[in-house]
């Protein structure tokens, strides 16, 4: 199978997948799809009157007013076709369409900064803080486990080994809040290094707030990287371990390349496959995963929106948090699959 049809089939598949966690997303929420659409409509005719003023000087009074706003929200109902039953073809078509194009409604008590109820321009607005955050904790993740991995991998049973072992074993015990709580009261209260709350206490639009949100996630990044690196060296050291065993290695071994070239040049060169499939995986898992994390720091992104949304059930938060998720892990799946992929072409002939 040549490398175009490989990638065109994962593609269709994974878009497959999508259009079934919508349909699956749709049933579910059924009749609550339902008043978030209609809810949608009557704020937005709402909306149009109050910009338009010379509209609102023409009517006699409230009453007028009040029944051309039920006219408006009545005919842009039947338009869309929402005086038919949810769960009516058109209606479950029109409710995929509105999730696919991230248009969620509008949130019943979050708003973003500037003020918006709209939960696309929310979810806009928290999910680049969680990308810096847990992107730029899991590169510096990736890059100490391989390095870390490695080593241990090319010397099974040394001290390196050992205590790499260990400490993997001891990090992945340890729930992130509880270790989160520990580093906050270390470090924000014992010893006042950083802030207790990640949340940088100058509004967006100060001009110092890019350099106040590095500050802030410094602690919080601190926190990922110690739970989250050994476990990443412990997987590439076991990729390793059994490379290291490979003929090709004991072949190197013998011409007298140098240690370190048979690592870093063959070896993990080797174990690339798999390493980029979790890297990709991680990712994504890291941006679900991000509930409890941000919750413990005050981070402002999509886990603290998440964790928010659900505690006062703000279901257009919680299905347009849920969709971006997912969307985000069917696109790390897809990118691990083109580079799997790749740097491994026995993959494309099944």
């Amino acid at each position: 199978m040549g490398l175009k049809r490989y990638f065109a089939k994962r593609g269709a598949i994974l878009f497959g997948v999508l259009m079934v966690t919508l349909f699956l997303t749709v049933i579910l929420v059924g009749s609550n799809m339902d008043a978030i659409l209609k809810k949608g409509i009557a704020i937005q005719v709402r909306a149009e009157i109050v910009e338009n003023k010379d509209l609102v000087a023409g009517f006699a009074g409230t009453d007028e007013l009040n029944s051309y706003i039920s006219n408006q929200i009545e005919q842009r109902t039947k338009t869309l076709g929402l005086d038919a039953p949810w769960y009516s073809p058109n209606r479950i078509g029109l409710a995929m369409y509105k999730i696919l194009v991230l248009d969620f409604g509008h949130s019943a008590f979050l708003t973003s900064d500037s003020g918006s109820t709209a939960v696309g321009d929310i979810i806009l607005e928290k999910l680049p803080r969680t990308i810096l955050l847990f992107t730029t904790a899991t590169i510096i993740i990736s890059i100490i486990g391989i390095f870390v991995g490695a080593i241990s991998g090319s010397r099974i049973g040394s001290k390196t080994d050992k205590v790499t072992s260990a400490f993997a074993i001891i990090s992945s015990s340890f729930p992130v809040w509880w270790i989160g709580l520990i580093m906050i009261f270390t470090f924000a209260f014992s010893y006042s290094i950083f802030p207790a709350r990640a949340t940088p206490p100058i509004p967006p639009s100060d001009p110092g707030y890019a350099v106040a949100l590095l500050y802030h996630m410094t602690l919080p990044i601190i926190t990922i990287v110690l739970i989250g690196f050994g476990t990443w060296a412990y997987l590439v050291r076991n990729f390793m371990a059994g490379i290291m065993q490979e003929d090709f290695i004991f072949v190197k071994k013998t011409i007298g390349l140098k240690r370190r070239k048979i690592i870093f040049g063959s070896a993990l060169k080797n174990a690339a496959p798999p390493i980029v499939t979790i890297l990709a995986l991680s990712l994504s898992g890291s941006l679900g995963g991000a509930i409890i994390t941000e919750a413990v720091f005050d981070w402002p992104g999509m886990g603290r929106l998440y964790f928010e949304a659900i505690t006062l059930m703000d279901l257009p938060v919680i299905i347009g948090a849920t969709y971006v998720l997912t969307v985000f892990f069917l696109v790390s799946i897809f990118v691990s699959d083109l580079l799997y992929g790749y740097l491994d072409p026995r993959i494309r002939t099944t």
